[in-house]
């Protein structure tokens, strides 16, 4: 059933989406959810955070208990012992061309390697482009883990005396999340690529804000918030812009407003596309610039065409090196987002090019994180409180030049004095709940929320 409810989400095959929700939510209502992994219900609609904590206990359930007497047979043993350094291990198969290591990558080379170790262990694919020899240099050991076994990986962990393991993966694809399971590491943490719960009770802290999990949240997280004063997304200013680019070069008509969302077509649901099309109808001469996806791309024109929509006013951008992604994306008039599931590294990237972004939000991690994104470029007005909110906000956006104007303006002269993009004062921040984190772990206290929590 997954399989192929994973492949129709894809390409925005929604025939039978009501079907997957019912399927979902009866599975979850009789405790039999471990098929269904936690990240598909990250970007459904009428899934609660509490629900997604749910799937993710059902989730990790069976394979704990799978893993148990191998798991026992390691006994791992931590000391409480000072440090001169604190080993931060940093577990990911993303150390490459990936969104994640383009957010990160500032943060790791800003490390104060006085207080701090850094260890990097990789299990994705190597290569050897830039962002993976820039990588590289950031850590003091590198391991590449390769296809070795879950409890090989957390062996070579836990040999290493790391005192605080990172998880940058959560469960999405080609994760190895399992590692944690085995405990190599006293103090586990969950952090960055995935936007909600571990479950289970092998992830002690989750990097998080105030805005993508209110306090009032807390029960529908296993981990304990560590939150961060601003954003808990990184965003760096070290950031390659290509050659500018014009729209007759990217297929965009010379006139007209242009509409955008770059995100995955996995994260566009039928209740957001008819907003878009909507907007479209009410904005003569607009169109609606979309990330290609070749499955999805007849399966979208043909939604667009049922709403009233020519299906030519829906332009594909091919996939692009970051520079020319960026170059090109300060084309756009407005980026629109999608709901439940946010968009992330794409909406911090079209902040930092000066684009206006346009959300609403929801009560889970996933259908935060532009609310965080925004409100850390000082743009909360930029928030909508629900979908009709966000229609009228996008739509008196289209017909105001001045006012966009206006936004893209400030974006431009306040982006290297804003939150978001003060990497050197994320770090201390990141730091600092580190070193909170294993002042509790040395003084026998138990996980528990820190950071600013008001």
């Amino acid at each position: 059933m997954m399989k192929y409810y994973d492949r129709s989400r894809s390409i925005c095959e929604w025939e039978r989406l009501d079907e997957w929700r019912d399927k979902i939510r009866s599975s979850l209502a009789g405790g039999e959810t471990s098929r269904i992994s936690p990240f598909h219900l990250l970007s459904l609609t009428g899934f609660t955070a509490a629900e997604q904590r749910q799937c993710a206990d059902v989730w990790m359930s069976d394979r704990l208990a799978a893993s148990s007497a191998e798991r026992a047979n390691l006994e791992f043993i931590f000391d409480r012992l000072p440090r001169a350094k604190i080993r931060l291990g940093y577990l990911s198969a993303d150390f490459q061309e990936h969104a994640t290591a383009y957010l990160l990558a500032e943060t790791l080379e800003a490390h104060d390697r006085d207080r701090f170790e850094l260890y990097a262990y990789s299990y994705g694919a190597a290569d050897d482009g830039t962002m993976r020899q820039r990588l590289e240099r950031c850590f003091d050991r590198f391991i590449d883990l390769g296809e070795s076994s879950i409890a090989a990986c957390a062996k070579a962990i836990y040999a290493d005396r790391i005192d605080i393991l990172i998880d940058l993966k959560g469960y999405t694809r080609g994760t190895r999340t399992e590692i944690l399971t085995y405990r190599p590491a006293p103090i586990q943490v969950n952090y960055l690529g995935y936007p909600g719960t571990m479950g289970g009770d092998f992830c002690d802290y989750i990097i998080t804000d105030n805005y993508v999990t209110p306090p009032a949240s807390a029960g529908d997280y296993s981990e304990a918030f560590a939150c961060m004063p601003g954003s808990y997304q990184p965003h760096g200013c070290d950031v390659a812009i290509g050659r500018p680019s014009s729209r007759a070069e990217q297929g965009l008509p010379a006139d007209g407003f242009v509409f955008c969302c770059f995100n995955q077509a996995y994260k566009i649901m039928p209740e957001t596309f008819d907003i878009w099309c909507r907007l479209l109808y009410n904005t003569p001469g607009s169109v609606l610039w979309l990330l290609k996806n070749s499955q999805a791309k007849g399966r979208l024109r043909n939604e667009a065409y049922q709403r009233g929509i020519s299906p030519e006013r829906l332009i594909f951008a091919d996939e692009a090196p970051q520079p020319e992604h960026l170059a090109r994306l300060s084309l756009a008039d407005l980026v629109l987002d999608t709901a439940p599931y946010n968009a992330h590294t794409t909406a911090s990237d079209a902040l930092w090019v000066g684009v206006p972004l346009v959300t609403f939000t929801g009560d889970t991690f996933a259908s935060r994180v532009a609310g965080s994104l925004l409100r850390a470029v000082d743009l909360e007005e930029l928030i909508a409180e629900d979908a009709d909110a966000y229609y009228a906000l996008a739509l008196a956006l289209s017909s105001d030049p001045q006012r966009l104007a206006e936004i893209r303006q400030q974006l431009q002269q306040n982006r290297l004095s804003v939150a978001l993009f003060d990497n050197a004062a994320y770090t201390l921040d990141l730091e600092a709940l580190y070193q909170a984190m294993w002042d509790r772990h040395l003084a026998g206290q138990l996980p528990a929320a820190i950071g600013r929590t008001d």
